[in-house]
């Protein structure tokens, strides 16, 4: 087949875009804001945009425990302080125990050369400050936009959009959720399993202040977590199985603010309100590699993790570091962004980095779920000797800071 001198020359021209990254969530607008701070040209797709975060506002149910680690990225986004100054609640402190046992393990900032563990703070604060930011910083907002196919191509990847547009770029970047059509269109299976659990949450006054303090009690149901919120309130995660889930959000206001006190030892008091309940299903779920032709995963499309260590989207801002570092690293070498050999360093650190978490995450869910009295008695009696041993307790507690 004889080839033009146009085409030759059309398939020379360098692509409209360095990234096209598809998923407007924090992850995703994370990523395209990192990228085009770097000097990279940037579109972003969203389906929808986000809320607008009012002040007025109800706090949003959905909540994340912000590790230091993710603290310094979106720091250095310039997006941090504003998230601060609105609304977030510092931690400092975490105490957690077991119901079956009653062996304890407390994690103290001040004892690890730290002012505080991490800030609990709303998503769509989040969420909806990093998309305001993304204008100013030259990220091409395409919303809503709805990515139906794409192809890669020797030194570029096309997409085609819903409404018949095509985007070409040297590297697409999958932030699209658990359920990710990307990378299902990719031909990237995952492997994990359902948990048949559902997180309950919502936010609850206590009698007693929550003392800057994140409570997490494990019960042969699942964890619950009391998270301190701004205001002053705690957030509730609550792991229960499927049908006590189902059958605690049925509860009327008294029974289930009775109930929840007995389930968190009454830590904080006598819990005296709370807003509506609303739950989630838990899973764990691990994409087979993270990478294909001139496409990578990030955050939750790459991973999904059981919410006991708070760490799923901490583990999605790790990527968007990563990934920011590897491409920075190849345009100074003077190498094509979306070259295979450039990708597998991203994906081969994440997916180790991103698959040890997750397994650790799954095997705390297991053990604590272990009832027989002997085993109850292993647990607790090595729970004991970890909150004696201090210099291995600050290196579980910088791995989860990222530090």
């Amino acid at each position: 087949m004889n080839t033009t001198a146009s085409e030759v020359s059309l398939r020379r021209r360098a692509p409209a875009l360095d990234v096209a990254v598809v998923g407007g969530g924090m992850v995703g607008a994370a990523a395209a804001l990192a990228l085009a701070r770097a000097g990279f040209s940037t579109a972003l797709l969203e389906a929808r945009a986000p809320t607008a975060w009012n002040a007025g506002d109800e706090v949003d149910l959905r909540v994340v425990g912000l590790a230091p680690s993710s603290l310094a990225l979106l720091d250095d986004l310039g997006v941090w302080t504003s998230i601060r100054d609105t609304r977030a609640g510092p931690y400092a402190h975490m105490h957690v125990w077991d119901a079956e046992s009653g062996a304890t393990i407390n994690f103290d900032a001040a004892g690890e050369g730290r002012d505080l563990l991490g800030y609990i703070v709303e998503n769509n604060l989040v969420q909806w400050t990093l998309w305001q930011a993304l204008e100013a910083a030259g990220v091409r907002r395409l919303c809503p936009a709805e990515v139906k196919g794409f192809e890669a191509r020797e030194d570029r990847i096309q997409l085609e959009l819903a409404d018949g547009e095509t985007l070409v770029a040297s590297l697409l970047v999958a932030a699209d959720g658990a359920a990710s059509p990307l990378r299902q269109l990719a031909g990237i299976g995952t492997r994990g399993h359902d948990y048949a659990q559902r997180a309950v949450v919502a936010h609850v006054r206590t009698e007693r202040p929550h003392e800057n303090t994140a409570w997490q009690r494990f019960l042969p149901s699942g964890p619950l977590a009391l998270l301190p919120l701004a205001d002053g309130r705690s957030s509730l995660v609550w792991s229960l199985p499927e049908a006590e889930a189902q059958r605690v959000l049925a509860l009327d206001e008294q029974a289930f603010l009775d109930e929840l006190g007995l389930a968190s030892d009454f830590r904080l008091g006598r819990i005296v309100g709370s807003t509506k309940r609303a739950a989630f299903p838990l899973k764990l779920q691990l994409a087979e590699r993270y990478q294909a032709d001139r496409f990578v995963l990030l955050g939750d499309a790459a991973h999904a993790v059981h919410p006991l260590a708070g760490q799923g989207v901490n583990l999605g801002l790790r990527d968007v570091a990563e990934l920011h570092d590897t491409l920075v690293a190849a345009r100074a070498a003077g190498r094509d962004i979306g070259a295979a050999h450039v990708l597998r360093r991203y994906a081969r650190r994440r997916r180790s980095a991103d698959t040890l978490d997750a397994l650790g995450f799954d095997a705390l869910a297991r053990i604590y779920a272990w009832q027989s009295p002997a085993l109850v008695a292993a647990r607790g009696l090595g729970v004991r000797l970890l909150d004696r041993l201090a210099p291995l307790k600050r290196r579980i507690s910088e791995h989860a800071a990222g530090l």
